[in-house]
């Protein structure tokens, strides 16, 4: 397993996954790093580390991942999993997201429970838990400029990518609108722009 990161991979240079150990591994590894901001981790992890996705697949997933219900990083680990070992890789991806982090938070739950209604106990992980939203939001903010230059190959060209991204953000951040409002309805615009103008480049 390759440890040297590697900051763009291209299609030929990609890489499969050995088996559902490797698989158990790599994500009980992603898991263990994903302190609020886990798509940069988990872009970090599978893009540049591990070479098993592309830029540009890695956001076709990605997408997928977040229509279909349940948590994101859970979704796109049983894809990856399912696609390249089977049903056995996908079990493997999954509990090596869950098994590990879960046995942590069982552990602390039994070892500060006691101490959680302390007032003191209270201030000192109310100021930890915003110090890591701060820095959860610029591993976020920097993994989205990074898959924004995804953008440059996608079929509608870059700039209207772009502008369809940016629609995206401005109805949820700035409009308010429900989640479940604006991935079927713009996502289902994009994909039928898209369809249209990859039918027209084949003519």
């Amino acid at each position: 397993m390759s440890t040297t990161p590697a900051a763009r991979p291209e299609a030929a240079d990609l890489r499969r996954p050995s088996g559902p150990a490797q698989l158990f591994r790599v994500f009980t590894r992603t898991s263990l790093q994903g302190f609020g901001g886990v798509l940069a981790v988990v872009q970090r992890e599978l893009v540049e580390r591990e070479r098993w996705y592309t830029p540009e697949s890695f956001l076709q997933d990605w997408a997928v991942a977040q229509v279909l219900p349940g948590p994101n990083v859970c979704n796109l680990a049983l894809m990856l999993g399912d696609r390249t070992h089977g049903w056995r890789g996908a079990a493997a991806a999954l509990a090596g997201l869950l098994l590990l982090p879960l046995a942590l938070a069982l552990l602390l739950a039994g070892g500060i429970g006691g101490l959680a209604a302390h007032p003191d106990t209270q201030r000192v992980f109310s100021g930890a838990l915003e110090g890591m939203g701060v820095v959860a939001a610029g591993l976020i903010a920097g993994t989205c400029l990074r898959l924004a230059a995804a953008l440059r190959s996608h079929p509608l060209g870059f700039l209207p990518a772009l502008a369809v991204a940016v629609l995206a953000w401005g109805t949820l951040a700035l409009a308010g609108w429900p989640l479940t409002w604006v991935v079927p309805g713009l996502g289902l615009c994009g994909a039928l722009v898209t369809a249209l103008v990859m039918k027209k480049g084949r003519r």
